[in-house]
């Protein structure tokens, strides 16, 4: 798919981290609950390694708590990692968060050498607000709009704790084009990586599959269309976004859909499962090798014909 979207900073961020990775006791990666897998940084496994690492699933109070719990389960039982379901309206969570960083550092824990806590994530996931609520101070600044943090800076904790911010970092190149559109839905991305339009047909298809009731309700509708288009044009005039003709106005109704999802106005839903991740990652690994196999076809293309120039020279 590869969705382009890496400022010089980001770039700078990924720098940084590399290079006090030896620093570096606990990795806290902080993740969006409505979209645990598309909000992971696939540069972060590949920098973290084995260090010890949590997860914390932030917003679990604009997602649907059954499937918090699942993705829970798979990292904790599959993937032998920490996690912490946590949002904005849980001060009581600080000694949770204080608590495991300590286990995670247990040669440090009882000592008084310094643990480094590295707290990483892409934008817009909600990094500053954890900041904020771990101590108890307003240390980092929180916005809306992606990419707030622009520079490394240290925390000191007691306990020996030393918490390292970083900016939210996104990697180069989205792969996996579900998890684009995700991003997008919730404002992971700028929504100028996609046609709104398209972003509100992934949201509505998904969504008339996974959360029915939900939208039935909010949108006062019997039943629900066959299809997201019909569907998009059917709230569209339950909502009056005609044009001229009696039209409807598909960027109108589709900015309506998506701010009506992120403004948690159809209840707690999250887009994805880790099934669904499971069956992303294989399509994601047959692309891979569909362009490498094009790549070595393209290659051997090359080599054949300056055998045939060296030939007939």
């Amino acid at each position: 798919m590869g969705i382009q979207w890496y400022p010089g900073h980001m770039h700078k961020a990924q720098k940084e981290v590399r290079e006090i990775f030896n620093q570096v006791d606990v990795f806290i990666e902080v993740l969006d609950a409505r979209i645990p897998f598309s909000s992971q940084n696939p540069l972060i496994e590949e920098i973290r390694k084995d260090k010890p690492t949590i997860k914390i699933l932030n917003k679990t109070d604009l997602a649907d708590p059954e499937k918090t719990q699942a993705w829970q389960e798979y990292w904790e039982q599959e993937q032998s990692v920490q996690t912490l379901a946590f949002n904005a309206q849980q001060s009581d969570k600080r000694e949770q968060v204080l608590k495991l960083i300590k286990q995670m550092a247990p040669e440090k824990a009882d000592t008084v050498k310094t643990i480094h806590a590295l707290i990483i994530g892409i934008p817009n996931v909600g990094k500053s607000t954890l900041i904020n609520s771990i101590t108890g101070r307003t240390i980092a600044k929180t916005g809306n709009e992606p990419a707030v943090t622009k520079n490394q800076q240290r925390i000191k904790l007691e306990d020996n704790i030393t918490l390292i911010d970083t900016p939210g970092m996104l990697w180069p190149n989205i792969e996996n084009e579900n998890s684009g559109y995700r991003l997008a839905i919730t404002g992971g991305i700028k929504e100028t990586a996609f046609d709104l339009p398209d972003i509100a047909s992934y949201a509505a298809e998904y969504l008339m599959q996974a959360y029915p009731e939900p939208l039935k309700t909010r949108f006062e509708l019997d039943e629900l269309p066959h299809s997201d288009i019909e569907f998009l044009e059917a709230i569209g005039r339950k909502r009056g976004c005609l044009r001229s003709g009696g039209q409807v106005d598909l960027d109108k109704i589709s900015r309506i859909l998506i701010m009506e999802y992120r403004d948690h106005k159809l209840g707690g839903i999250t887009l994805e499962t880790p099934e669904m991740m499971r069956q992303e990652l294989k399509q994601v690994e047959l692309l891979r090798q569909q362009k490498e196999d094009k790549k070595k076809a393209r290659e051997a293309d090359k080599k054949a014909r300056r055998a045939r120039r060296k030939r007939n020279a």
